[in-house]
């Protein structure tokens, strides 16, 4: 299986036992924790590649009572998860590992503990423990985590670059076809706090179909595993004069999310997803949202931070876009803090990974 660029990593699922002819006999220099949400394995995986470092992936899914009380509780944490994926990671242990997520931290924190130190833990997203447990923790500035071992960033952690846009145009080169401006709509769902309800929906809907009779072109619509089955089937079946392409799920086939992303003119992002603002961002097309009026307080400090620094822009507003800013790209600048740290700190860490 390869990332997202070139760099070749392997993927352990936590309910396929490998076969003994295929299982590791060593672990990897580096391995990546997930829970197996997307957005949090995307996460890591964007950090470890571009550190320019093979990771293989562990998707576990946590035991009680470990899955109750998350990285608070690491006691008896071999037994959190299937033996064969402790074994794995114990024989030896990884120099460095990377995990994204509250269930992933209580296998990073319980590396770090069991190996003696020997394996340098990177937590990505506040773990919402003592952030001592942890080498380095890379967390957005919303969520206000602070300390000599907290990388901050303004969104969350994604490949999108000007190299990862180019590959997906020529995966994607049909999108390339489509009658400008080509419109990506990428759709989430509610989140706790958040006043996303059927009449905001209608409001979107009518906004974009006020573009769509002045200026043409195209809509690119894209849904998640959290948008409504009704926003889904709304979705599908809106917009039927012009060029539509529509994805609602692996029904549809392949996800067409990477090519939207690159070929669109501009982008409207439902205001729920970091992950989505993030990617939208980095870009360099302009981003769009209709903010409701509740809004939680880190998610209300992440839009006014994004609106602030010109990359994000309210849909139902007249007024014309400025100029858009540079792409909003934090990747390069958290995997160089990230080697130079451990450079600093654990060089024999760095020598492990081959900088040495």
């Amino acid at each position: 299986m390869h990332g997202w660029d070139g760099e070749t990593y392997q993927t352990y699922n936590p309910r396929v036992k490998p076969e003994s002819n295929t299982r590791p006999t060593r672990a990897a220099g580096v391995v990546v924790v997930t829970d197996g949400a997307a957005g949090n394995e995307r996460q890591a995986l964007s950090l470890a590649l571009a550190m320019r470092v093979s990771p293989r992936v562990l998707r576990i899914a946590l035991r009680a009572p470990w899955c109750w009380f998350g990285p608070g509780f690491t006691r008896g944490a071999s037994l959190s998860i299937l033996r064969w994926q402790w074994k794995m990671l114990s024989s030896p242990w990884p120099a460095l590992a990377i995990g994204c997520g509250r269930h992933a931290a209580v296998i990073t924190r319980a590396l770090r503990e069991a190996s003696g130190g020997a394996t340098f833990a990177v937590q990505i997203l506040d773990p919402r423990v003592d952030r001592g447990h942890f080498d380095l923790i890379v967390a957005p500035r919303h969520d206000g985590l602070e300390g000599d071992n907290v990388i901050q960033t303004m969104g969350s952690l994604n490949p999108v670059d000007d190299a990862w846009l180019a590959e997906a145009k020529v995966e994607f080169s049909t999108l390339r076809q489509l009658p400008q401006p080509r419109t990506a709509v990428l759709v989430g769902g509610q989140r706790h706090g958040l006043d996303m309800d059927d009449a905001w929906f209608d409001a979107l809907l009518a906004r974009l179909e006020r573009w769509r009779e002045r200026d043409g072109g195209s809509l690119l619509i894209t849904t998640s595993r959290r948008t409504p089955p009704a926003w889904r089937e709304r979705l599908r079946s809106a917009f039927r004069n012009g060029t539509t392409c529509f994805w609602g799920g692996e029904a549809d086939g392949v996800n067409p999310y990477p090519g939207y992303l690159a070929v669109a003119d501009r982008i409207v992002v439902t205001p729920d997803s970091v992950n989505m603002l993030s990617e939208a961002c980095a870009t360099g097309a302009p981003v769009f949202t209709s903010l409701p009026a509740q809004v939680p307080a880190k998610l209300a400090a992440f839009h006014a931070e994004l609106s602030g620094q010109g990359w994000l822009h309210d849909i139902h507003a007249d007024r014309a876009v400025p100029c858009q800013p540079p792409p909003m790209r934090e990747m390069a600048m958290v995997a160089s803090k990230v080697w130079h740290r451990i450079e600093a700190t654990r060089p024999d860490v760095a020598v492990a990974l081959g900088a040495g």
